[in-house]
């Protein structure tokens, strides 16, 4: 019996040479596939088909024929239009063709890889993927699907048959994700692909289940898992995408967090004064973003002549040409303030800077300007 075993047919009614009326009762449907009539078929009995229900005859490893319309079948030598080309059998008291019932409506599965995918990654090498999903199928030929799962594969029970499309089913996933790898898919791009990747299966499903005599009607639920270490990365460079920081800065946040969640740290007493651990990394990023400002600073410096913010190892500034390489500077006889070398005003106080005079010496040899006094050039070395 496929299915719910019964020592006795669910049903009754006896009539010449010992036949009865056979049908599917609803306690042996429920849960099962197909069910196969417990004894052979004789001449005179009676088969019930609801409209829920295909009745096949099936002998010497092959379908004889079926019955998918909702009716009462009498095998007898009257209806031989109906019973067709089974009458050749029924010549005896007890014949040798069984009957199989089938649901005929759609039917909700699930599926489940035993053994993990290895997906080739160019970011992250062999990961291994497991994949789960439902499907919902149906027979859509009675022939096909008897003949295949009880004449070829010799099935027992409605586990056998499910086992079977469970396993077709993981394939046609498996060939999805290698179709779009070869477009390019890389294992971050997994999570916002399966409706695709249920697509594709629904668009294989027909080649592939046409044999079994079952139509696959539809896939939800796909779910494809990464191992942990793949998962947290890929959840570090969203988080990272999400609150626009690089590397560096989210290190720098996540260590805050950490600190905000020891107690006896610097951020769990400000976490204790209510500051929570979102503060804790929100103070995280800022203070992040302030050591890499300061971390800036240092690569930079003032242009002594315009004032303006240059790389530290510029020769000349971008901003006013300025040549940088010398930094000669004269006193402002004003404020007395460092003037560079060649200015024509004061940046401290605006006073005109004079040609020389008696308060400057100009070098004869470069034309650097130098405080009167100065016995040598501070710029060629020369004698003033």
């Amino acid at each position: 019996m496929i299915g719910k075993k019964s020592s006795k047919i669910p049903s009754s009614g006896g009539s010449v040479l010992g036949s009865i009326t056979i049908a599917w009762e609803t306690q042996f449907k429920e849960g099962n596939i197909m069910w196969k009539v417990p004894r052979l078929i004789r001449l005179n009995d009676n088969i019930v088909v609801r409209e829920d229900e295909i009745a096949v005859f099936f002998r010497d490893g092959k379908v004889l024929t079926y019955f998918d319309q909702p009716n009462r079948y009498a095998l007898t030598d009257f209806n031989a239009p109906v019973v067709g080309n089974l009458l050749k059998f029924f010549t005896g008291v007890q014949q040798q063709a069984e009957v199989y019932y089938l649901q005929n409506r759609y039917i909700d599965g699930k599926f489940g890889s035993p053994q993990p995918y290895q997906f080739v990654d160019p970011t992250f090498g062999v990961v291994n993927l497991k994949v789960y999903g439902e499907y919902r199928y149906k027979i859509s030929n009675p022939a096909n699907f008897i003949n295949q799962f009880v004449g070829t594969f010799n099935v027992e029970t409605t586990q056998d048959v499910e086992d079977r499309l469970r396993e077709q089913m993981v394939i046609l996933v498996y060939t999805a994700i290698g179709k779009m790898k070869d477009n390019g898919l890389k294992v971050t791009d997994i999570p916002a692909n399966l409706t695709n990747i249920e697509q594709i299966v629904l668009g294989l499903a027909p080649d592939n289940f046409q044999q079994y005599g079952v139509e696959i009607n539809k896939i939800s639920g796909l779910n494809i898992t990464l191992p942990d270490d793949v998962q947290k990365a890929i959840d570090t460079r969203s988080e990272m995408s999400v609150l626009g920081v690089n590397y560096i800065q989210y290190q720098a946040g996540q260590a805050m967090v950490d600190a905000a969640k020891n107690p006896t740290g610097v951020a769990g007493a400000g976490a204790g004064l209510g500051i929570g651990l979102g503060a804790g990394a929100g103070m995280g990023y800022s203070m992040s973003g302030q050591m890499m400002g300061a971390y800036q600073q240092q690569q930079t410096r003032a242009c002594p002549k315009c004032g303006s913010m240059i790389p530290v190892n510029s020769a000349f500034c971008p901003n006013c040409g300025a040549d940088l390489r010398q930094q000669s500077t004269v006193k402002c006889p004003k404020c007395n303030a460092d003037v560079p070398a060649g200015a024509k005003f004061c940046p401290n106080c605006g006073n005109p800077m004079s040609q020389p005079s008696a308060q400057t010496v100009k070098c004869a040899n470069c034309g650097t300007v130098s405080p009167a006094g100065t016995k040598f050039c501070p710029n060629c070395g020369k004698p003033l």
